[in-house]
């Protein structure tokens, strides 16, 4: 009778302190596409997360307690966003790095905004993401009307009386990113002789290449992703086309190159200044490297989202969502990427998009 009653004490102990280790961790989520068309951003979406996450519990966690990582998988869906986001708040997340696209982070936000979940995209650049967000909205990546101003002032200096189409997929990153890059083309007085939109996630786009090849276009900017802008310009070569492929940071992967091949030497793009090579990421790069990871695109703003968020918890005392929300307003923050300061809606303070060369099957610094 002893032993049985020592024994139930043994498990009721056991639980408690099972339950105490529980509560001792903090949950913290990063989302995007792990499957799809744009698995590869999520394989640095997660890849940066991982590491920052071991590189915080290694240093001793947050305020104490150790961080543990959900991985959400949208693929690029809003309407799945929306369900992985009610997924993450069953699951008592504190915090959210992600998601990669616009559009999924747009609708999911204002179901992280209702249940108290802050929320820091490394990638999502749609204005309207913080522009109508709530106060629980960040990143730390840039906007489309700073990369669009970017992009058409390059286009209307260096392909100044060539013929420019401008297409978009019509996803809010990608033809967000083309209205802007056309403003900013229009503004410099060129008019684009081609503006036309193509469904993504087709195969076949020669029926659009093969309409830019009869109007004489010369340089092709597209509002869209690796895998369609990959197809697009092997298409175009295929048809005979010499022409100059032009996209924004959704072409940071080198599976664009694995798609497009040799149609994709010297294709553009906008992205910005190499975080690989700031000096603030010098440690963290090479325990990517170390591990035979290449941290391209945006895993370092991944890492950057949760390490930043993980430093404004620490001056707040507090995961509280708002708490570290009002955090995040009041400092400026040290990062793989460099110092953060974020704005009142916020979004960085600076942003620094330069153009993008790839050679050879890979992008560098012009």
């Amino acid at each position: 009778m002893l032993r049985r009653t020592l024994v139930a004490s043994a498990a009721v102990l056991a639980v408690t302190f099972s339950g105490a280790a529980a509560q001792a961790q903090i949950r913290i989520a990063t989302v995007g596409p792990m499957t799809g068309s744009n698995a590869t951003f999520g394989s640095q979406l997660k890849a940066g997360a991982e590491q920052a996450v071991a590189d915080i519990n290694k240093a001793g966690g947050v305020n104490g307690q150790q961080l543990v990582l959900e991985i959400g998988d949208d693929a690029c869906d809003p309407k799945q966003a929306v369900s992985v986001a009610n997924q993450m708040a069953s699951r008592k997340v504190a915090f959210v790095a992600g998601h990669f696209c616009s559009s999924s982070s747009i609708p999911a936000n204002k179901v992280y905004a209702e249940e108290g979940i802050l929320q820091i995209t490394p990638a999502s650049t749609n204005p309207k993401l913080t522009d109508e967000g709530g106060w629980n909205t960040f990143r730390v990546c840039g906007r489309d009307d700073q990369q669009g101003i970017v992009a058409g002032n390059y286009l209307a200096k260096e392909f100044k009386g060539k013929k420019i189409a401008i297409l978009n997929d019509n996803t809010a990153y990608g033809k967000g990113l083309a209205d802007e890059t056309k403003k900013s083309l229009n503004g410099n007085g060129v008019t684009e002789a081609m503006y036309a939109a193509y469904t993504p996630g087709e195969r076949d786009y020669s029926a659009i290449v093969s309409r830019m090849k009869q109007a004489g276009i010369d340089v092709i900017y597209i509002g869209g992703y690796h895998t369609e802008t990959g197809l697009i310009a092997r298409q175009a070569q295929e048809q005979g086309m010499k022409v100059t492929i032009v996209g924004g940071d959704a072409l940071a992967t080198n599976e664009f190159w694995q798609i497009a091949g040799p149609a994709g030497e010297n294709a553009l793009m906008t992205f910005p200044s190499d975080p690989q090579k700031r000096p603030t990421a010098n440690a963290v790069v090479a325990e990517f490297k170390a591990k035979g990871v290449d941290p391209e695109g945006y895993t370092l703003y991944t890492y950057a989202a949760i390490q930043v968020w993980a430093e404004a918890a620490k001056k707040a005392g507090s995961t509280d969502a708002k708490k570290v929300a009002a955090a995040l307003h009041s400092g400026t923050w040290s990062s793989v990427l460099g110092d953060i300061t974020f704005d009142k809606k916020g979004d960085v303070t600076k942003s620094d998009y330069v153009f993008y060369v790839w050679k050879n099957g890979k992008y560098a610094e012009m």
